[in-house]
């Protein structure tokens, strides 16, 4: 690997940028980070389930490996199978945007709070702590909770506002091994959620960053799909 492994992050949101960008800076700042962005993903998405999606996750991871990849990390965590659906195929690393926030918190305890404010992400992260839990031969509870209005904050520039709201939702938390921020986009909010509630609040960037920096020094390498 040279001594600037290039990371491409695949966003649904723009919001997901920032603190993507921070998370790097702090965690991986010798990484080359480019940014991939297609928010017709999170929009279709809204929309129902019944698009299929895991033909255009495999056509942006194929994309990213054909372009230099050394990693892939998406940031879209309404989207766990068709993530795993792609990965399958590659030989470099690709990670879901929650897995390495999944594991901290499964370490703390099988009690656990989930907030979104893009609402299908509470499936996609719930589906993917059970299969996790399950793996690890351990029971889990999971609540969801989502957080209407702040993604429309977020969206229209009052980052204050959506802040809040996420906290709000925290400190009806009090009785859970951990706390888990369900998007990217949410990172932000992580203080503000954690001085209102006793319990662990966990977000996804940084465990994510780190989780990946750590397979791509291992040498997981390799770069095109099958």
């Amino acid at each position: 690997m040279t001594a600037a492994p290039r990371i491409f992050v695949v966003h649904a949101l723009q919001a997901s940028l920032a603190p993507v960008a921070r998370a790097f800076a702090a965690g991986w700042p010798a990484a080359a980070v480019c940014n991939l962005m297609d928010d017709s993903l999170s929009a279709d998405r809204a929309a129902g389930p019944a698009a299929d999606f895991a033909p255009r996750f495999c056509a942006l991871a194929r994309y990213c490996a054909d372009n230099g990849a050394d990693g892939i990390l998406f940031a879209c965590s309404a989207f766990n199978a068709e993530i795993d659906a792609c990965r399958r195929h590659m030989k470099l690393p690709v990670l879901k945007p929650d897995e390495a926030m999944i594991e901290a918190a499964l370490d703390r305890g099988g009690r656990l709070a989930v907030i979104a404010t893009f609402e299908p992400s509470i499936a996609s992260l719930k589906g993917q702590i059970l299969d996790m839990a399950a793996a690890r031969g351990v029971a889990a509870e999971v609540e969801g909770i989502f957080v209407a209005g702040a993604m429309d904050a977020l969206k229209s520039g009052d980052g204050k506002a959506h802040d809040a709201r996420i906290a709000a939702a925290a400190a009806t938390v009090t009785d859970a091994d951990a706390l888990l921020l369900s998007q990217f986009s949410m990172a932000r909010a992580e203080k503000a959620a954690a001085a209102v509630t006793p319990v662990p609040v966990l977000s996804s960037p940084a465990s994510a960053v780190a989780k990946l920096r750590r397979l791509c020094l291992n040498g997981v390498n390799g770069v095109r799909l099958h």
